[in-house]
């Protein structure tokens, strides 16, 4: 049997432009190497591509469905179209379905996407929302997931991709599934280290840095600072509760 060599290529054609990639390069990365930009939500480049928000779908030639361009390897012969009225309508479709579902006045890709290819936000107004609390629990960051898209960016800095920390997860199923700590516990009861990085990725709001969010609730920089150090203290004296309660 012959090896197949990591330099192989292979060739294809996007959008009418002919070009050869290493196998195994996906239509998004050649794509963006002739300059065509796909539509992403999910998609970030350090971290494992998982095609969950399907914004990234190109039509191929041959085929009959759609293909995430962020997971979809480059094989000899694939030619695919990245803007075809098919695609554009799919990309139309998930964006209203994400307006009816959560509060998308936040992520400002998706308010460049509705803009791009027309999506009606009203659509389909009048289902069910995703109206869940806003979870405060800790010094550093609140959790808003009625802005969640469950793009699984958050889960995935938190697990093997950066981390290694594991403090997040998905909770509940179908229209309920949310993203949680093990057992729902409150984050600082879990392996989270408060790295940032969970904030960092968030492409909707739905994470978000303690003091920003105050700041959005009309609290003044010296009220922060108190209710800081109120918490601080709070803390300070549970831990020595819990010390005493153990000696």
């Amino acid at each position: 049997m012959n090896d197949v060599s990591h330099s192989a290529t292979v060739g294809v054609v996007i959008d009418g432009h002919a070009l050869t990639v290493p196998a195994g390069t996906t239509v998004l990365a050649a794509a963006a190497e002739i300059g065509v930009a796909i539509p992403t939500l999910c998609y970030h480049p350090n971290l494992t591509p998982n095609a969950v928000c399907r914004m990234c779908m190109v039509e191929p030639k041959r085929g009959r469905t759609l293909i995430p361009a962020c997971v979809a390897p480059c094989v000899e012969g694939l030619e695919v179209s990245t803007n075809t009225a098919r695609v554009q309508r799919a990309r139309k479709v998930i964006l209203e379905l994400l307006h009816a579902t959560v509060d998308c006045s936040e992520a400002p890709q998706i308010t460049d996407y509705t803009a791009r290819f027309g999506a009606d936000p009203a659509r389909f107004a009048g289902g069910e929302r995703r109206a869940v609390a806003v979870k405060d629990d800790n010094p550093f960051y609140v959790r808003d997931y009625s802005k969640c898209i469950l793009c699984w960016r958050c889960v995935q800095v938190c697990a093997d991709d950066v981390q290694n920390t594991f403090a997040l997860t998905l909770g509940q199923r179908g229209f309920d599934t949310t993203v949680a700590t093990f057992f729902d516990a409150p984050m600082p009861d879990t392996t989270c280290v408060f790295c940032g990085n969970c904030v960092e990725v968030c492409p909707t709001g739905a994470l978000k840095g303690k003091q920003e969010w105050l700041l959005e609730q009309g609290l003044s920089l010296a009220e922060i600072r108190q209710q800081n150090r109120r918490s601080r203290r709070g803390r300070e004296r549970s831990a020595e509760a819990r010390t005493d309660k153990h000696s």
